[in-house]
């Protein structure tokens, strides 16, 4: 089989920003044995297979049962009814996920006494639902081959899990931090021992005392240049390295760059660690709970060779058992744990059930263990991770032993572990979820293995999407296959998780939620959720989204991935804070005049060729196009620009069209002036508005890092950079003046032939303003101020254009909007082309295809194992607030699975503003007021102080100041209706306002109150 890595780049986009090349094509040569096809091996098996691995074997020995229906997503009704076995029912399933993975099935007797050398095929075992004691003779046998084998385990026993891990005495990990490297700018470098090196930028510099630094560029101290050096963290702002007492002194400039150091482990097997296990602690709030677990499981392995069986659902005698045999295990640990006599009675109970959401977080936690054993990419765990769900099931324990009884359907599973009576409680919940990409589908999925939403219990799962698949969305939005690809998300998903689970009510949507789509999603809507969830990818909208629930007071379920980390927030109302309450600080943007004269680092040029991409074959021709919709005819601009008349645009539009070119190599001629002004010109005005001898007013240099000098380019038939630029310039001016040409326009020597014959205008050096503050945003190009002479010109340019012909109607442009997975369409290249050749002019160390395409494009980098990992988080979550549970139960997550950590918090309890002693508001409250069609504004502010006891000082409707007593005559405004006020619309029932109360001490400031929200009551509705 071909490497799928060389097939189909498209496939792996956003996953190839995680990993990297070296990675990918580490993976697409390695095997994998994957045995144990229930919850949590069905879990590893997909996210590996979307992953790219080469083959991977599943092994399983059990039948279908109606049981597997509500934990593995890939069994159907129609495989139980003939019989399969599970790993024959999944087997097409799982190898459909990804075509260019080889997946092949296995049933044969795994135990005690099978020969294993049929393992030294792969590079990794992967063991789920086996034996403890047949786990370590596998892992014995794994660790003792040369190269060792990469052992993983994982169980799902009710509401508690765990993985192990054991890849060999000594494993490399080619990166051990998962993160990019880091460049910073040198303002000094002590000559002393050790040296101090100081940092230009003004945040800190994020830096971990052991990491490794490499110097380049540094003016002075030379002797640095090119090595590398291990460093001591003494400031936010400064570190120290080796001794530099004998180096030159420092003068200036320089970089540095964060190195990745390879680090080599050394694991322990799984017999020698069952006795001191090395352990993750996910909840510093009960840091003592993986050690619990891990005795509880243990427990429950031995009790299962024991009886051949796990505990019975309710069976106290098993529960007794099983405390005993976990006291037993724990006298054998080095370590003690203190045993939990509410866990293991809790485990015991539900052990023979299953948690999906639980498998779907662990199951992502374990494939990327799969993917790090592999590659040596990131740092794999060392050695145990548990996870529990206690809280989930810990309120339900005085439950009747009846309600966790199985009822033969495929609810069991779920049913041992939270009882009949919170199954039909999900099974009525109606809920809308926003977003149906990848962790959409993932939550869909775990939808339909819980039973939320389902007809007969008259529950619903609205979903809505605008957006259609694309080929990049197959490797991690695991619900869709090519055959949907330019099909809407939200449909396509709605109808495939009804495969999953027929039970299900989904309503598809295609609407984007937005303030322009609250008609459809309008208050009656929320009124019949129960919780709103969002699977987006924005921070925009997750705000919009949570403005929407909080108004609604609805519970709100957040959840997001970058490459391998994630998080979660649960919002729920009058407990906790909403998403709203918190602030990411604000992304820096690159000051104007960097991007346009001083880059310093590659993101500078790429931004810089992006930005000209939306320049001049987005912004511009959609300006033009605009711009002769307002106007009638040429003769009419130019009757008003010889009137002196402003118009906007209107010098930016005769500019596009005096330069129009109507054939090919009229374009090609453009391209090339472009690449003349773009990579020489700009050099050589630069250098003469600032010498490279130039000083500011402290005698420092002009030229000195962070700013680099440039040095001009002269355009070269031969170098082949050059031509990609003008070539790709060339076809995209093409693009949006409708010029036609043809492949043979293209080729190497039609293209070389006609540039080489191009006459290029003498450079004159012109004496203009060169911006070198920061702080200057950049101008606005419509009000950019014309001398009379480019005014002359432009009506000249204009009276030729109309003598000739033109009209507007005989040339509209036709706008390229950036698409960056269409290699064919030429965007990238430019991009490319021209961020290469301008980080070639500033002595810029150039960046690959894939780096620009993921900034120029903003990708976000994504993989199927966080995606996984979050969903499942989530869900567990939804059970809760499901249950109405109280705050301490619920928990926030954020994780990495590259280090790996996972850290569970305590969601943030909601803050109550005090206005009075004895009023007091929160975000979730929401005060109200009902009027009449004659009710006046002063009615209404003596109505709310009837009604809350608090006078108010001033009435906002959004940023409409309805009342303002210090507002020249606002006083008058008392008297006048609130209809009139606010000019409603015949549908609209109420408004909301923002109102003040005065501070009960004086000179203070005014006291912000809670959302007001007013009813007007029409006398239809009074009537009625």
């Amino acid at each position: 089989m071909a490497d799928p890595m060389e097939i189909d780049d498209s496939l792996y986009s956003r996953q190839r920003y995680v990993l990297g090349d070296s990675a990918m094509k580490q993976m697409a040569r390695s095997s994998v044995f994957l045995s144990g096809m229930g919850a949590l091996g069905l879990e590893i098996a997909k996210n590996i297979v979307l992953a790219g691995v080469k083959s991977v074997t599943l092994h399983d020995s059990q039948q279908c049962e109606v049981w597997d229906l509500g934990t593995n997503f890939f069994i159907r009704e129609e495989d139980i009814q003939s019989g399969k076995k599970r790993v024959e029912a999944v087997h097409f399933r799982v190898a459909e996920l990804n075509p260019y993975v080889q997946v092949s099935v296995s049933s044969l007797p795994l135990n005690d006494t099978t020969d294993l050398s049929f393992l030294l095929k792969y590079q990794c075992v992967v063991l789920t639902e086996t034996s403890l004691s047949l786990q370590k003779r596998v892992n014995g046998f794994c660790h003792s081959q040369q190269p060792p084998i990469k052992f993983i385990s994982g169980d799902v026993l009710g509401i508690c899990s765990r993985v192990f891990c054991d890849f060999g005495e000594s494993f490399e990990v080619l990166d051990p931090t998962g993160e990019e490297p880091k460049e910073l700018f040198i303002q000094n470098i002590s000559q002393e021992n050790p040296g101090v090196v100081t940092c230009l930028d003004s945040r800190a510099h994020g830096l971990q005392t052991g990491q490794s630094v490499c110097f380049r560029e540094i003016v002075g101290m030379t002797e640095l240049n090119g090595t590398t050096h291990q460093i001591t963290v003494i400031s936010p702002y400064s570190f120290t390295i080796s001794d530099t007492s004998s180096f030159q002194p420092y003068l200036h400039g320089g970089i540095l760059r964060t190195v990745k150091t390879p680090k080599t482990l050394s694991f322990e097997t799984m017999e020698q660690q069952l006795h001191n296990p090395q352990l993750l602690i996910p909840d510093f709030s009960k840091p003592e709970a993986p050690l619990q677990i891990h005795t509880t499981m243990i427990a429950l392995d031995v009790f299962k060779e024991q009886h051949n069986r796990l505990p019975v659902i309710g069976c106290w005698q098993d529960s007794d058992l099983l405390l005993k045999i976990t006291e037993e295990v724990n006298g054998t640990l080095k370590n003690k744990a203190n045993v939990n006599p509410s866990l293991v009675r809790c485990e015991s109970r539900c052990a023979r059930g299953c948690l999906a959401p639980l498998a779907a977080a662990v199951g992502g936690f374990a494939s990327q263990e799969v993917l790090k054993a592999l590659t040596g990419k990131f740092m794999p765990l060392q050695q145990w991770f548990y996870l529990d769900a206690l809280e989930v099931v810990q309120p339900l324990q005085s439950l009747p032993v009846e309600e966790f009884a199985p009822r033969g359907d495929r609810y069991d599973a779920l049913r041992a572990c939270i009882g009949e009576s919170f199954c039909v409680e999900l099974h009525k919940l109606r809920v809308f979820m926003v977003g149906c990409g990848a962790i959409g589908c993932e939550m869909l999925k775990n939808f339909a293995l819980l039973g939320v939403g389902l007809t007969r219990c008259s529950g619903e799962v609205f979903i809505t999407d605008p957006d259609l698949i694309e080929k990049s969305n197959l490797n991690r939005q695991f619900l869709f296959r090519p055959r949907h690809i330019q099909k809407p998300k939200s449909v396509t998903a709605a109808a495939v998780t009804l495969q999953i689970n027929p039970e299900l009510q989904v309503d598809a949507h295609l609407h984007k939620v937005c303030p322009a789509t609250e008609d459809k999603f309008n208050d009656a809507f929320y009124s019949r959720l129960n919780l709103v969830i969002t699977a987006l990818d924005n921070v925009e909208a997750r705000r919009y989204v949570d403005s929407r629930s909080v108004s609604n007071q609805k519970a709100l379920l957040d959840s997001g991935t970058m490459g391998t980390k994630g998080h979660t927030e649960v919002i729920v109302p009058n407990l906790t804070e909403s998403y709203n309450s918190h602030r990411d600080p604000p992304e820096e943007e690159i000051p104007f005049c960097t991007l346009k004269s001083f880059p310093a680092v590659i993101e500078h040029t790429i931004q810089w060729a992006r930005d000209k991409f939306e320049s001049a074959f987005s912004h511009k021709p959609s300006m033009y196009n605009m711009f002769w919709q307002n106007y009638v005819s040429t003769f009419d601009v130019l009757k008003r620009l010889k009137a002196g008349e402003s118009m906007d645009g209107v010098f930016q539009v005769i500019k596009v069209l005096s330069c129009r070119p109507t054939r090919w190599e009229h374009c090609l001629a453009l391209a090339r002036l472009k690449f003349d002004k773009y990579f020489k010109r700009k050099a050589l005005q630069l250098l003469h508005s600032f010498p490279l001898d130039t000083r500011l007013k402290d005698g420092t240099l002009f030229w000195q890092s962070p700013k680099r000098p440039p040095s001009p380019i002269e355009f070269d038939l031969k170098d082949l950079l050059h031509l990609k630029f003008v070539v790709s310039t060339a076809r995209l001016f093409a693009g949006i003046y409708n010029v036609p040409y043809s492949e043979k326009n293209l080729s190497y020597e039609a293209v070389t032939c006609f540039l080489a014959e191009v006459e290029i205008p003498e450079y004159k050096p012109a004496e203009k303003h060169i911006e070198t503050d920061e702080t200057v945003k950049k101008p606005d190009h419509l009000k950019l101020s014309v001398s009379s002479e480019e005014e002359r010109e432009a009506i000249s340019q204009l009276e030729a254009a109309t003598s000739s012909g033109f009209t507007p109607e005989s040339m509209r442009m036709t706008p390229s909007l950036f698409e960056k997975d269409d290699d064919s369409n030429g965007h990238m290249d430019f991009v490319e082309s021209a961020s290469a050749l301008r980080a070639r002019m500033y002595s810029i160390e150039a960046a690959d295809r894939l780096q620009t395409k993921r900034i120029a494009g903003k990708i976000i980098p994504a993989i199927a194992t966080a995606t996984a990992a979050v969903a499942g988080l989530v869900a567990l979550e939804l059970i809760k607030v499901t249950g109405g549970y109280g705050f301490e139960s619920f928990k926030n997550c954020f994780f990495n699975l590259a280090i790996p950590i996972m850290v569970l918090t305590e969601t943030a309890r909601v803050k109550r503003t005090q206005i009075r002693d004895d009023i007091s508001f929160s975000i979730w409250d929401r005060w109200s007021i009902t009027g009449h069609v004659d009710f006046t504004l002063s009615e209404f502010i003596s109505a709310v102080k009837e009604k809350y006891g608090i006078e108010p000082t001033m009435v906002v409707h959004g940023v409409k100041m309805l009342y303002v007593p210090i507002m020249p005559g606002h006083s008058k405004r008392l008297k006048l209706t609130m209809q009139k006020l606010m000019k409603p619309s015949a549908d609209r029932k109420y408004v909301d306002l923002t109102v003040s109360f005065a501070p009960e001490t004086d000179g203070g400031e005014d006291l912000p109150g809670p959302p007001v929200r007013y009813y007007f009551r029409h006398e239809s509705v009074e009537m009625a």
